[in-house]
């Protein structure tokens, strides 16, 4: 190559070099807008305080509005598409629920519920608890059990609705204590506990914070509750181990997701930020006091988690041939 041709390569090198760091330069560091934050649940539920409470710490941390906006409807789809429809850019990001998982499985969602995601980190671990109708003569699991055989599809069992994680935990229930319930779906966990507390429905399963009035009153009767160790709140409840029927798992967790191709630094960055929060004592004390405890994870493990948790959702949902429409 002649030397006024290098010369004029070297010069249009410099020239691209100067541009592309004047384009990065100009991008202002993230974040520098507010930041929307979705929950595909209507206001008043356990997602929507969770939202705030860690909208208001990221909000301060990230020194811009973190706006926690409901977009319930759709067995949460409506929400969910909305995020997928997002830029992918950190300005948009939806906190869920094992639920996700579960519609995933169930309904022809417009996304798939992995690929068309970029994990975040979880935030709040819960467990379910099986909580029982007082006049029901069964004062124990096993009881119930023996009762439950003793009248097949007989009893009924209420839910927050069809395809969720308490209808999934109440099949894997029906399914390894070897009984037949009938099920009765509701438009909310409020509903459904109503019910049971009247006896039109003999049980339901729901997260401890949402019992713990009921039972302390007499109104239900909490014969177990998954995971590994009772819950604070209720610490008379045995645990599914401990009550008789080992094998029962039906821990859910809240978490949040951005769109699929969201920059990793940003998702980092969030991820770091959630850790932190999670930390802090004040946001332990008060998630203990709902119930809930503080679950924090990489962007990876709560990948892993997404994949393995829709593995047994849709195991359970083909044993028990449960099938819904959109």
């Amino acid at each position: 190559m002649c030397k006024p041709c290098i010369a004029m390569a070297r010069i249009w090198i410099a020239v691209a070099l100067m541009t592309i760091a004047g384009i990065c330069a100009a991008q202002p560091a993230y974040p520098s807008k507010p930041i929307r934050f979705i929950t595909p649940y209507a206001a008043g539920g356990s997602t929507t305080v969770t939202a705030h409470l860690i909208g208001q710490k990221l909000s301060e941390s990230l020194g811009q509005p973190v706006i926690v906006e409901n977009r319930p409807g759709g067995n949460t789809i409506i929400g969910t598409e909305a995020l997928v429809k997002s830029p992918p850019d950190g300005y948009t990001i939806l906190l869920t629920t094992s639920g996700h998982l579960t519609t995933g499985a169930l309904l022809n969602t417009p996304y798939d519920v992995i690929k068309d995601f970029a994990p975040v980190a979880t935030i709040v671990s819960a467990e379910q608890m099986l909580v029982l109708n007082p006049r029901v003569p069964a004062s124990n699991l096993l009881e119930f059990i023996a009762l439950a055989k003793s009248k097949p599809g007989q009893l009924n069992y209420g839910t927050p609705g069809a395809g969720g994680p308490s209808h999934l935990a109440m099949e894997l229930f029906s399914i390894l204590a070897g009984v037949k319930l009938q099920h009765i779906p509701y438009k909310g966990a409020g509903q459904s506990m109503t019910d049971v507390i009247g006896g039109q429905v003999q049980l339901t399963f729901s997260n401890p914070i949402n019992t713990v009035a009921h039972i302390r009153s007499g109104k239900v009767r909490g014969l177990a509750i998954s995971g590994a160790a009772r819950s604070s709140v209720l610490p008379q409840v045995p645990t599914f181990t401990e009550a008789g029927l080992p094998g029962f798992e039906a821990s859910l967790w809240q978490g949040v997701l951005a769109p699929a191709g969201t920059p990793r630094g940003v998702i980092d960055r969030l991820s770091v930020e959630i850790a932190k929060i999670l930390a802090m004592p004040e946001i332990k004390e008060k998630m203990a006091s709902q119930g809930t405890e503080p679950f924090a994870s990489t962007p990876e493990q709560f990948g892993a988690l997404l994949k393995s948790d829709l593995a047994r959702y849709t195991k359970i949902i083909k044993s028990a041939n449960i099938k819904l429409e959109n």
